[in-house]
């Protein structure tokens, strides 16, 4: 109830606040990246930002993120943080890339840490893999309040989906990860290691109990049912939200996610994607030979 409360003070004092954000999507993990600009400075945020990978060469590249690096030399703007919402499964995080041309704190919430050890025993890696989130700038917690220039923002702690889930309440906007999609697509899924449908349920309650006209930019957009991929909604909207909508009890949430999940196959990239997103978007070391490897874990996940 005090992050809560702490929310809605925050949302009250940066009422007529509208941060400039600009869109970019990746068409082959579904991801949306944001640079989220303070209107009256040259200061922004980019969350989520991808690093394209194919998985059958095992080749990375760079578009995605040389897109983003593009619109914001172009406008002069300064990088003041890289924000990953949380360890992502569907993509890996192109934000030290970012980092070394554009500068910025690589930040994500403090409880990666639980992920980190989670999937370092999955993964068995040795003890040159730290579980102290030591390869991040900083670790948001809980309620804390940040600055992007002029602009307020407060992270809130939303595991369920993962441990280590954060949305990112800035100015009017917030950016929630994989915690909520839009209406017609429900919820997040809750059955990775270290998920819970229950917790998530408890997760989404404190975005719905922001403003109702809070806008909500989605991580992923599938389309559903042919539509139009979208990327924001707002709170208002998410009466409609075919897992939370209707006021759903936590028990029918909980119910209703468990059985989707229950069908669920892993995203594509997931194994590449926990390797190198627990570390803060870095492979892992180079072996003797020079070349940088992933495992694949048989029966595992």
């Amino acid at each position: 109830m005090k992050n809560l409360q702490k929310v809605a003070i925050t949302a009250a004092n940066n009422l007529a606040v509208e941060p400039d954000v600009a869109v970019f999507f990746d068409q082959d993990s579904n991801t949306f990246s944001y640079v989220v600009r303070d209107p009256q400075s040259q200061a922004c945020a980019i969350i989520d930002s991808v690093l394209d990978f194919d998985y059958p060469s095992a080749s990375i590249g760079y578009s995605s993120a040389d897109a983003i690096m593009e619109y914001i030399q172009e406008r002069n703007l300064y990088v003041e943080w890289h924000i990953e919402t949380h360890v992502h499964a569907e993509h890996l995080s192109a934000a030290p890339y970012l980092q070394k041309y554009l500068g910025g704190k690589l930040a994500i919430g403090e409880h990666v840490v639980t992920v980190q050890e989670t999937f370092g025993k999955i993964f068995n890696e040795g003890t040159d893999f730290q579980r102290d989130a030591s390869q991040f700038d900083h670790l948001f917690k809980d309620g804390e309040t940040y600055a992007i220039g002029n602009l307020e923002a407060i992270a809130l702690h939303t595991p369920g989906h993962t441990p280590a889930c954060m949305v990112h309440v800035i100015g009017k906007s917030a950016f929630v990860g994989d915690t909520i999609f839009m209406p017609d697509s429900g919820t997040a899924r809750a059955d990775f290691p270290g998920g819970s449908a229950q917790v998530l349920y408890q997760s989404a309650q404190k975005i719905l109990n922001l403003s109702p006209d809070t806008k909500l930019y989605m991580c992923h957009d599938y389309g559903a049912e042919g539509r139009e991929v979208e990327y924001q909604t707002t709170v208002a909207e998410q009466q409609y939200n075919v897992h939370l909508g209707n006021n759903a009890t936590e028990d029918q949430f909980v119910a209703l996610r468990e059985k989707r999940d229950s069908g669920l196959g892993i995203p594509r990239l997931m194994i590449p994607a926990i390797q190198v997103n627990m570390r803060a978007g870095h492979f892992p070391p180079a072996q003797d030979n020079g070349a940088v490897y992933l495992k694949l874990p048989i029966n595992s996940l």
